[in-house]
């Protein structure tokens, strides 16, 4: 089951094409997103691909234990 990974890729792709979109019509990258206990200011296409080079991980790890328990 590939789920985690076409969303981990899907995220990390939409994400990326955001901030250059953004990049390439305006000249920069709007944050906007200011949370006060977390430092750095950050965009909703930052979100996506923050969450999906998680999910990416995470789907790493699981494939990596799947392989370990079959051998």
């Amino acid at each position: 089951n590939k789920t985690m990974l076409q969303w981990a890729f899907g995220l990390m792709l939409g994400g990326a094409v955001g901030n250059l979109v953004d990049r390439v019509i305006f000249h920069w990258v709007t944050d906007f997103i200011d949370v006060k206990f977390f430092p750095p200011i950050f965009n909703i296409a930052d979100s996506a691909l923050v969450i999906g080079v998680c999910l990416f991980a995470l789907d790493s790890i699981l494939e990596w234990k799947r392989e370990r328990r079959a051998a």
